[in-house]
C-alpha cells in the first residue's frame, strides 16, 4: 500500500508539472504504463447529465475535432454514474482460449458531483489492490479536472455537445461550478433545463462556517434581456452574502439592483421614438424577478426563508409530499418598499426540500405530476432525482419547454450527524 501511495504522489506531481490542457492526458499515460493498460480514457459528463463525452483522443491528441457524445440511458456508463460504484467486466480471448482483457470503469467524482468516468482496458481482471489503485486514481483525476478547468476551456468544450446561445452562456456562468454538493451531513443538488429562448432562471448555494445558503431566482422575460436581469439578481445576492449580509440584506440588495435596472430601462424607453416604444411593448418591457432565499444553520438545523413572489416549495417527509406555504412577498423590483419578511421554515431530520420555478409545473398542468415524481424518487440520491424531474419536463413538452425548468433539492438528514441515509440510486432503475 505504501508503494501505491508513493506512486499516486508521483502521479500528482507529474500532472501538476504538465500544462493544464494536457494534464488529464498525462495522467492517462502514466496510469496506462503502471497497469499495462492498452486503453485509458476520461469521459466527462455533459451539461445536461444525459451523456458522457470522451475527452482523451481529442484533436490535440490526433482525435476528433468535435466531442463524441455517448448517451447514458441504459448503458453501463449510466450504472456507474448513478451507483458511483466501479464496474469490472472480463472478455474472452480470440478462439475462446481463456479470459481476455478486462474493462474497468470507475466514477470520477468529488463530494457527490459526478464529473465523469475513468475507463481502462487491462490485460487481466484486476485484483483487490489494483482496483483500489484505480479507484484512488479516479478520485485524483477529479481533483485534476477541478484544478485545471480554471485555466482551459478543454473541459467546458467536452461538456458541450451543441453550441450555447449567448443568453445560455450568460446564464450558465451564473450557476455554481458544481451542481451537487454532498458534505456527509447534507446533500444539495440542482438542475436547470433551459427553454429555447432562455427564461432567466438561476440557482445557487454556498457554505460558510456555520450555515448553508440556497437561492433560486426567476428573472422576467426571455433571451439575453432575462439573462442580464438574472445577472443583476445573482450578483446582488452574492455580493450581499459575501459581505456578511443576512437574508434580509440579500433580498433588499437584489430588489434594489432590479429596481435600479428598471429605472434605467424605463428612462431609456422614454427617450426612444414611438415606433421603438411600441416594439418594446410588443416584446415585453417589464423588469422584475421572483426568488426564494434559504438559510440553514448547520449546528441546529434551524431554517429561515424569504419568498419574493415565488412558487411555493415542496417537501418530502415520511414518504408524503406536501406544499410548504410561507407568506409570499412581492417580487424583486416591483415596488419601492417591498417589506420582505424572514420566516421560519420547518425542516426536520430526514426531510427532502424541493425548490422549483414555475417552468417545472407548466408541462404537468399542475403540481400533482411533480409530486408523484418526488415521491417515487424519494430514496434516490438528489443528484439523480433532479435529473429525472427536468427530463420529465422535456418529455411532457415534446423537448421544447416554453420556460426554463429549474429545481434545487436539499436532503437534510440530521444536525451534527454523519449522513447515513439510504438515498442511493443503485436500488432502482431510472425511468425510461
Amino acid at each position: 500500500m505504501t508503494d501505491e501511495r508513493a506512486w499516486l504522489g508521483e502521479l500528482l506531481a507529474s500532472v501538476e508539472s504538465a500544462p493544464p490542457e494536457v494534464a488529464v492526458a498525462v495522467l492517462a499515460q502514466l496510469l496506462a504504463r503502471r497497469l499495462a493498460a492498452t486503453e485509458v480514457s476520461f469521459l466527462i459528463t455533459d451539461l445536461g447529465g444525459k451523456a458522457v463525452v470522451r475527452l482523451t483522443g481529442t484533436a490535440t491528441e490526433g482525435g476528433p475535432e468535435q466531442p463524441r457524445q455517448i448517451e447514458l440511458r441504459g448503458s453501463v456508463y449510466e450504472r456507474v454514474v448513478r451507483s458511483q460504484q466501479a464496474h469490472v467486466a472480463s472478455g474472452e480471448r480470440a478462439g475462446g482460449d481463456g479470459p481476455g482483457p478486462a474493462q474497468v470503469i470507475a466514477p470520477v467524482s468529488d463530494r457527490g458531483d459526478a464529473i465523469g468516468l475513468l475507463e481502462l482496458t487491462v490485460p487481466v481482471l484486476p485484483d483487490r489492490q489494483t482496483m483500489q489503485l484505480i479507484v484512488e486514481a479516479a478520485h485524483a483525476l477529479a481533483y485534476v479536472v477541478i484544478v485545471n478547468r480554471r485555466f482551459t476551456d478543454l473541459y467546458e468544450w467536452g461538456r458541450r455537445t451543441t453550441r450555447l446561445s449567448l443568453a445560455a452562456e450568460i446564464q450558465h456562468r451564473l450557476l455554481p461550478d458544481s451542481f451537487t454538493c454532498d458534505t456527509g451531513r447534507f446533500i444539495v443538488a440542482g438542475a436547470l433545463e433551459p427553454a429555447a429562448d432562455i427564461g432567466g432562471d438561476t440557482f445557487d448555494y454556498t457554505l460558510d462556517r456555520d450555515a448553508l445558503y440556497l437561492s433560486l431566482t426567476d428573472a422576467m422575460g426571455h433571451d439575453v434581456q432575462a439573462a442580464l436581469l438574472a445577472t443583476m439578481v445573482v450578483g446582488a445576492l452574492r455580493n450581499a452574502r459575501r459581505a456578511g449580509g443576512t437574508l434580509l440584506d440579500q433580498a433588499r440588495d437584489a430588489h434594489q439592483a432590479v429596481a435600479d435596472y428598471a429605472d434605467r430601462a424605463h428612462q431609456a424607453f422614454a427617450d426612444q421614438s414611438d415606433q421603438v416604444r411600441q416594439a418594446v411593448i410588443r416584446h415585453g418591457g417589464q423588469v422584475m424577478a421572483t426568488g426564494q432565499l434559504l438559510h440553514v444553520s448547520l449546528d441546529t438545523g434551524e431554517a429561515t426563508f424569504v419568498n419574493a413572489g415565488h412558487v411555493w416549495p415542496l417537501r418530502l417527509r415520511d414518504g408524503q409530499v406536501e406544499e410548504v406555504t410561507p407568506l409570499v412577498d412581492l417580487p424583486f423590483g416591483v415596488t419601492p418598499n417591498p417589506g420582505y419578511r424572514v420566516q421560519s421554515l420547518d425542516l426536520r431530520e430526514g426531510d427532502r426540500l424541493v425548490l422549483l420555478t414555475d417552468g417545472m409545473l407548466e408541462p404537468h398542468g399542475n403540481e400533482a405530476g411533480l409530486r408523484d415524481l418526488i415521491q417515487e424518487t424519494g430514496e434516490w440520491h438528489p443528484r439523480d432525482a433532479v435529473r429525472v424531474f427536468t427530463e420529465a419536463v422535456l418529455e411532457l413538452s415534446d423537448h421544447d419547454p416554453r420556460d426554463d425548468a429549474t429545481v434545487l433539492c436539499l436532503d437534510w438528514p440530521a444536525p451534527n450527524a454523519v449522513y447515513t441515509g439510504p438515498r442511493t440510486s443503485d436500488k432502482r432503475t431510472m425511468p425510461s
